[in-house]
């Protein structure tokens, strides 16, 4: 049907459309990233930012574009999941800049805003490639503004043919994609958006029935609440030894049948301890012989129970233990919120001193809005953000433009990245020097993983097939097998240098433990120099999460 000018209520319908259609095909976008690895996949994540979006404007009754539009740019704002999503609620907050002050738009108004929309997303993005979601749209915002068309469905109709043709040249602006023979995932996403939009305009906006279900945004906080009796060891103990950190892992062995969630962290001339335990008294006659002891802490894990439960603390509609603002009187200086998967790099962090762990990471992006509820129930002066996953960073930041508090994010792409920093942060320094301070430590880490690949693909010469092992070092494919142990110990020999002094592992719930012991004896015998530590993350999908320090 023809459309000479458009408002908000045919906005909403071309959205609503375009919402289902890419639910409809979210796992066929997710079929051509190109990376084999279990990830947050680019369908996924922009079907759940887009349907955000469309929720947030379902029911409005509002026939005024602008207004409409800006609503719609909010959803996608705060439902915003992974790279690709946020870089999709940016290309909708352009759209909505274009489109402000309209009660309605012609064609050529409706095609400036497009444009608005590929201006807006590349501002979002630091270091722009092309080849990309970004070349998507600016291809259809200039297609737009370069022609003269008054029908609004016939101009729709050019740009998905011209983002089509450009959408066919991604494989050969970037190598990968041309190496598996696919399109790029976010650009395809974006044009089955706009198809979307301009299918609905052409059937006289008619929505089409969605054949997939409508996933369900569910509140991935959850631990089991804590009974008294099942606290065994009832003191949280914290301090820092200053002394020669080689000396962490035997300071370990030799305190840790004193209590449990353990943590010793050795750093240059500084050894970080955790530990709950029933005799604080005889774990730091341990640690005085190594040296200094310093910020040394004490908490009674069962009375601070006690008194939680007393004054209502405790949410019972809920699996998980939240502190409201409003429940907290006095404001802390700092507080940390970390996004982790995996029960026991969870309890790892909040032992650590993290406020809020988001439940997250390679298949569960965290939005924007889930970060900004857990910055809502801290109280405190600056807050530090650790993603610890790549695919988290730009929602991180997006949260902490939104927020009105003092919110720092820092960078980490890693576990083991995000717990050295909260290991070795100062809470004497001031706010600047932290984070720049973290910033550098960050990069002290390198990382490495064990995993398995969920297609067949090939990546950087290596044939990789559907169930392989793979073992990645800094997110890049290093290692192809069929052993995760054995892979672990390749990846390792690649990591270790002169300069190595620790080396960390994560096993994830698919791991056997007998075999991790055996791992970790022949880890243990080969690099007899350096400190090994082992902990159970409980993570799935990665046997292994490994870091050389």
């Amino acid at each position: 049907m023809k459309f000479n000018k458009i408002n908000g209520e045919h906005l909403y319908f071309m959205v609503s459309n375009a919402a289902i259609k890419l639910e409809n095909q979210s796992e066929f976008v997710n079929s051509l990233n190109v990376f084999p690895v279990p990830d947050g996949d680019t369908g996924t994540n922009m079907s759940m930012t887009f349907r955000a979006a469309v929720k947030e404007i379902e029911g409005l009754n509002n026939t005024n574009i602008a207004e409409v539009s800006k609503k719609l740019a909010k959803g996608a704002l705060m439902g915003a999941r992974g790279n690709s999503g946020v870089i999709l609620s940016q290309i909708l907050r352009g759209i909505s800049k274009g489109l402000e002050g309209k009660e309605e738009v012609s064609a050529s108004e409706f095609a400036y805003a497009l444009l608005e929309g590929s201006k807006a997303a590349y501002k979002a993005v630091m270091r722009p490639t092309e080849g990309t979601i970004l070349t998507i749209i600016r291809a259809a915002g200039e297609a737009a503004t370069n022609v003269t068309i008054e029908d609004i469905t016939e101009l729709m109709a050019f740009v998905c043919k011209e983002s089509k043709v450009m959408l066919d040249k991604t494989p050969e602006m970037l190598p990968a994609l041309k190496k598996a023979r696919v399109v790029d995932s976010g650009g395809m996403g974006l044009l089955i958006i706009l198809q979307g939009m301009e299918e609905a305009l052409r059937n006289n906006l008619k929505i089409e029935s969605s054949s997939a279900s409508i996933g369900k945004v569910v509140n991935s906080q959850n631990s089991a609440t804590t009974n008294i009796e099942d606290i065994m060891f009832g003191y949280c103990t914290e301090f820092i030894i200053l002394g020669d950190a080689k000396k962490a892992n035997d300071f370990k062995d030799q305190i840790e049948s004193l209590g449990d969630s353990l943590i010793v962290v050795g750093y240059d001339d500084v050894i970080k301890v955790h530990i709950h335990t029933n005799n604080p008294g005889k774990v730091l006659s341990y640690a005085v012989k190594l040296g200094e002891l310093s910020k040394i802490k004490i908490d009674n894990m069962r009375e601070e129970h006690r008194e939680m439960l007393a004054e209502g603390y405790y949410n019972n509609s809920a699996d998980e233990e939240i502190i409201t603002t409003e429940d907290v009187v006095e404001m802390k200086k700092y507080a940390f919120i970390s996004v982790a998967m995996g029960e026991g790099i969870k309890n790892i962090f909040k032992d650590l001193g993290v406020d809020y762990v988001i439940e997250g990471g390679q298949t569960m992006n965290p939005s924007t809005q889930d970060i900004i509820e857990a910055i809502d129930k801290l109280n405190a002066e600056h807050i530090f953000i650790l993603p610890n996953n790549k695919n988290i960073i730009m929602a991180a930041n997006q949260a902490a433009e939104i927020s009105k508090k003092d919110i720092r994010v820092i960078p980490t792409t890693t576990i083991p990245q995000g717990i050295t920093c909260i290991t070795m942060f100062s809470p004497e320094s001031d706010v600047d020097n932290n984070e720049e301070e973290l910033k550098e430590i960050m990069k002290m880490v390198k990382t490495s993983s064990v995993t398995y690949a969920v297609r067949d693909t090939e990546v950087d010469g290596k044939e990789i097939k559907e169930g392989n092992i793979l073992g990645l070092v800094e997110g890049k494919i290093k290692e192809v097998g069929k052993n995760p142990y054995e892979v672990a110990i390749t990846l390792l020999d690649t990591l270790v240098d002169d300069e190595s002094e620790l080396i960390t592992l994560f096993y994830g719930k698919d791991s056997n433990k007998e075999e991790v012991d055996e791992l970790v004896s022949k880890i243990e015998e080969k690099y007899s120099d350096l400190d090994v530590q082992c902990y159970n993350g409980e993570q799935p999908l990665y046997y292994f999460i490994m870091s050389v320090e």
